[in-house]
């Protein structure tokens, strides 16, 4: 397969340039990715009769993968990452097309897993390859308008959902197997047409823990665990209490996906005029606002209208999480963005493993309390994120930066 370095890449046609390729990839994975989830709770509920604690290890399940993505540094020695990234989107299309022929609680953990690698080791190496073959003045826009674009992806997919799985009498197997194919096909022609492309900085292939990217690890961390409530409790509560069926549940996140593609590129301008610590402060200022709302639905009975809104908001105010990115592309070594892509998410992973299965235990007997408890995790973030300086670069990854080298000996 043929190799070419990014520069000689801007001599081929708009199509086969390695952004193009990102946005294609960026548009494929969430057809079967969010087909997934939009149908996953009623699916569970209606096929294998999952209550709280089943929803828990299912999504504690889906999570081993992430924790483990540091297993990339290996996998980047023998396969070119590239390779890797698209081979695990395929993984991710095939699996969910897969999904309803194992209706049990054990195929359903069995298929869970192996979507769960494509979709984990897809995330971790199409991270690097942005930060890699975007540039930092660019990156915050272009990011913005990848998620706008998955959006839209998500929306077409979603909007077929609606309109068709009444009016045809849809089955679950009939909708996953046709995204899933989808994104799959889309793999494959991304592997038969796209030649392979040479990042000017070669990277780092063992395992990188530095010192100086904790607050980093420390912002990633947090952000996986509170993701985890919402991914997990959020869409269940919307069908367990409130009774959504698959089209109205369907039918909130088009309105969701909507607003993204509105919002994203809005995002990612802001990030760029703004930079990322105003960015991040925004974000989760208004996410520890929105889980304590979250909670109030359960402790003072607040209806579906609020429910349904807060579930929106949501959804948006996570769009903000690029500038997490941008930040570490900022502080980062360029030779460590694949390293510590497939650090950063099992960092980002490690409560995942354990807190949706713990907390399905919670739901049980006080589902606002792991709200609550996701409002404070937010709120350890919005502290974490007033540590980062407002114009990180390497030697100036915290606020504490500025007081390292006042105390550092005149030469």
């Amino acid at each position: 397969m043929q190799t070419i370095s990014l520069t000689q890449a801007r001599e081929m046609p708009f199509w086969r340039r390695p952004v193009t390729l990102l946005f294609v990839m960026a548009a494929a994975m969430p057809i079967a990715f969010s087909t997934w989830s939009a149908l996953l709770n009623n699916f569970v509920i209606e096929v294998a009769d999952f209550d709280g604690s089943d929803i828990g290890w299912l999504h504690t399940v889906r999570e081993i993968p992430g924790f483990l993505a540091i297993a990339v540094i290996a996998l980047i020695r023998i396969v070119r990452e590239q390779v890797l990234g698209i081979v695990s989107l395929l993984l991710l299309g095939v699996a969910t097309a897969l999904t309803a022929w194992f209706p049990s609680l054990g195929g359903i953990l069995t298929i869970t897993m192996l979507s769960s690698i494509g979709f984990h080791y897809y995330e971790t190496v199409n991270q690097s390859l942005q930060l890699q073959w975007i540039s930092k003045e660019r990156a915050p826009k272009v990011l913005g308008w990848m998620l706008a674009t998955g959006s839209a992806a998500t929306l077409v997919a979603y909007g077929l959902i609606v309109t068709t799985w009444k009016a045809f009498d849809l089955d679950y197997n009939t909708v996953y197997m046709t995204a899933g194919l989808t994104t799959a096909v889309v793999a494959i022609l991304c592997l038969m047409l796209y030649p392979q492309f040479e990042s000017p900085t070669p990277q780092v292939k063992k395992f990188v823990l530095r010192r100086r990217y904790w607050l980093y690890y420390a912002l990633q961390f947090m952000a996986g665990a509170r993701r985890q409530i919402f991914v997990v409790f959020a869409g269940f509560m919307m069908v367990e209490r409130f009774g959504f069926q698959v089209h109205e549940i369907t039918s909130l996140f088009l309105l969701t996906l909507v607003a993204n593609m509105v919002c994203a590129p809005v995002f990612g301008w802001a990030v760029s005029r703004f930079g990322e610590r105003r960015a991040l402060i925004f974000e989760y200022t208004g996410l520890a606002l929105i889980f304590a709302a979250y909670g109030g639905l359960y402790a003072f009975g607040w209806g579906v209208v609020l429910a349904a809104t807060l579930y929106v908001l949501d959804h948006i105010f996570f769009g903000l999480a690029l500038a997490l990115k941008t930040y570490f592309q900022k502080i980062g070594d360029p030779a460590d963005m694949a390293p510590t892509a497939a650090v950063a998410f099992t960092i980002n992973h490690i409560a995942a493993v354990f807190l949706p299965a713990t907390l399905g235990y919670l739901w049980l007997e006080l589902p606002q309390s792991v709200f609550f408890l996701a409002a404070g995790m937010a709120c350890t973030s919005l502290g974490l994120s007033l540590l980062i300086p407002r114009n990180p670069e390497p030697g100036n990854e915290t606020v504490f930066a500025r007081y390292r080298r006042k105390a550092a000996p005149a030469e």
